[in-house]
C-alpha cells in the first residue's frame, strides 16, 4: 500500500516493536497508536500477530473503466481463490476487477491476505450485476474446459476482459453467450479441469506475453487514483 501512494490513517504497534520500527513505518501514518503485546494479539485475527499492522480507509468504488484491461469475476466463491485472482491481475497487467454479486467480498479480511497487497494497485468494484458489463468497450473472454479453441492458438484481442467463475459451475451461460471468445486450456496431463485460480493466472499471463509487455519487477503498477 506504502509503495502504490497510499496513506495509512493510523499505524499501530506493538509495544515491543515500537522501539525497533524503522522510521519509513514510524512516519508512514498519520497517527501512531502503541499497544501492549497481549493487546496486540487480541486484536488479530492471525494466529501469530504481526508487530504492527495499518488502519487504511475503504476506498469508494470508483467509476468503471471502459477501455481498461479487466477481470470480472462471476459468483467466486472462495476468498483464498478471489485473492489470489487478484494476485495474479495486478501482476499481470490487469487495471480493473469487477465482481458480480456472488462473488466473495474483496475487501474481506481473507481475500485481503491472500491478495497479498494486490488491492492496492487495481481499480475493485464489487456488487454488480452483469448487466454492468455492458458499460465495458473491451470484449470480453472466458475459459472453459468444453471449448473447441486453444488459449495459445486463438487470436486474443488486446485489450480485454477475462471473465473467471463459480468453482463448481464456471462462468454461467448467459455471460458465456456474451463472449467474443470461450478458450480451453491444453492439459496433456488428463485433468478435468484447474483450480479457478490457477486458470486465471495462466490466461492472464498469456495475455500480458501477447500484449508484449515487459515481465521487470516493478514495471507498470500504478499510483493510487
Amino acid at each position: 500500500a506504502l509503495a502504490r501512494g497510499w496513506r495509512p490513517e493510523l499505524a499501530v504497534f506493538s509495544e515491543s516493536f515500537w522501539p525497533l520500527a524503522p522510521a519509513q513505518l514510524a512516519q508512514a501514518a498519520i497517527k501512531n497508536v502503541v499497544f501492549a503485546d497481549g493487546l496486540m494479539g487480541a486484536l488479530s485475527a492471525l494466529e501469530s500477530p504481526p508487530p504492527m499492522a495499518f488502519v487504511l480507509p475503504l476506498p469508494a468504488a470508483p467509476a468503471l473503466a471502459p477501455d481498461a484491461p479487466t477481470v470480472v469475476l462471476d459468483r467466486v466463491q472462495d476468498a483464498g481463490n478471489v485473492g489470489s485472482i487478484l494476485r495474479s491481475a495486478a501482476a499481470f497487467g490487469v487495471r480493473q476487477v469487477l465482481a458480480l454479486g456472488g462473488t466473495a467480498a474483496l475487501w474481506s479480511p481473507k481475500v485481503l491476505r491472500a491478495g497479498m497487497g494486490a488491492h492496492f494497485a487495481l481499480r475493485l468494484v464489487e456488487g454488480l450485476e452483469a448487466a454492468a458489463l455492458d458499460a465495458l468497450a473491451v470484449p470480453l473472454v472466458a475459459a472453459s474446459p468444453h471449448a473447441s479453441e486453444i488459449l495459445g492458438r486463438a487470436a486474443l484481442p488486446q485489450p480485454c476482459a477475462w471473465i473467471f467463475g463459480h468453482e463448481g459451475q464456471g462462468v454461467s451461460a448467459a455471460l458465456r453467450a456474451r463472449c467474443a471468445l470461450v478458450l480451453r486450456i491444453p492439459q496433456p496431463g488428463g485433468e478435468e479441469s484447474l483450480n479457478v485460480a490457477a486458470a486465471a493466472a495462466v490466461c492472464l499471463y498469456e495475455s500480458m506475453r501477447r500484449a508484449g509487455a515487459a515481465a521487470t519487477p516493478g514495471d507498470g503498477v500504478p499510483a493510487k487514483t
